[in-house]
């Protein structure tokens, strides 16, 4: 299944049923009277975020939603059908953005089951025997219904996750996920083997917790360089995140840099968060020559270091042990999701 994360629909609720225009024709009843019904209101848009979907995929394919309209009224007062909502499913993380700008927030569906009424569908028009009055006994007017909304949005998902993988292409990060997930990512001897986020449930000590490896960032990557930094909104939600630097690399404290400066740059308290470092590919070093890029690393970003292989398995599982700690226990300010009340989970 491709990865989509981002589509542009046109929405459109039902329109309003028009209004009848009828008179009783009854036998002996020689001055029936109108009895023309109202037209029924029109369906309804319906946002719902489901489980089991990760992309929006479909939305590439089919990029127009009209819910029905309402169905005219009739006589004998009979009211029309209104129009059957059209429910449109969405993956949990999805957020809906309005066409103009592509920034203001219309809604966030962040919970499997979670609905949003977004388009309200038109009323529908009053029949002829609404307008009756001792005045005008005969009324053969009618409303034609009130038309439904329609708009261009935009729907972007952020996936959720509890922890999220950063570094610079070739760090490690999806031979990490492997490891640790059955996520099954690509792996290879070259940058940028990883086009698009994926998703892995870890399971430690009897805990289950979902972990996002998102493609590398290089320098110059909030100006677009490399993929860009377009997928840094799958991260945005995580608890804690785990920066990983390849112990092979020329100057590992530069390297931790880089990506700082680039989490910077995109903002949305992504440098805020709770950041566990870790030196990866220890297992082709030797432990003095370990010690001295943990003592650079731990220098540059302020923080303890751990060692790590994501092939062989070192320093792994003290790794994840670290993870589940910061998600128990985030520090105050840094979970965006705490005054949601209960233990959220993705899974």
């Amino acid at each position: 299944m491709h990865f989509l994360d981002q589509a542009k629909i046109f929405i459109k609720s039902g329109d309003g049923g028009p209004g009848a225009v009828s008179f009783r024709r009854e036998k002996y009843i020689e001055y029936g009277g109108p009895d023309g019904g109202n037209g029924g209101k029109g369906g309804d848009v319906v946002f719902e975020a489901v489980a089991g979907l990760n992309t929006l995929i479909d939305f590439r394919y089919t990029q127009h939603f009209k819910a029905r309209r309402g169905t005219p009224g009739a006589g004998r007062d009979r009211t029309g059908a209104g129009g059957d909502d059209l429910v449109i499913e969405v993956p949990v993380g999805t957020q809906i953005l309005a066409d103009d700008d592509e920034r203001t927030l219309l809604a966030d569906l962040t919970r499997a089951g979670e609905r949003v009424v977004f388009l309200r569908g038109g009323d529908g028009g009053r029949g002829n025997a609404s307008y009756k009055s001792s005045t005008n006994r005969a009324p053969r007017q009618h409303g034609p219904g009130w038309p439904g909304e329609e708009m261009w949005v935009w729907l972007r998902l952020k996936l959720l996750a509890d922890a999220g993988l950063v570094g610079l292409p070739n760090a490690g990060k999806s031979t990490f996920i492997n490891a640790v997930t059955n996520a099954q990512a690509k792996v290879g001897a070259y940058a940028f083997t990883t086009t698009r986020p994926q998703l892995g449930v870890v399971s430690h000590k009897g805990r289950e917790f979902v972990i996002a490896d998102i493609p590398g960032l290089i320098e110059g990557a909030a100006d677009g360089a490399g993929i860009g930094d377009r997928f840094l909104g799958h991260i945005e939600r995580c608890r804690v995140l785990l920066h990983l630097v390849d112990a092979n690399d020329e100057n590992v404290a530069t390297s931790y840099r880089i990506v700082r400066d680039e989490l910077e740059a995109y903002g949305a308290g992504l440098t805020d968060k709770p950041v566990i470092v870790a030196l990866n590919k220890v297992d082709t070093l030797d432990d003095e020559l370990i010690a001295a890029l943990s003592a650079e690393l731990a220098e540059e970003s302020g923080k303890p270091v751990m060692a790590l292989s994501g092939a062989s398995g070192a320093g792994v599982e003290a790794v994840l042990d670290k993870l589940l700690e910061a998600i128990d226990h985030p520090e105050p300010g840094s979970d965006e999701r705490e005054d949601a009340g209960g233990d959220w989970s993705p899974i």
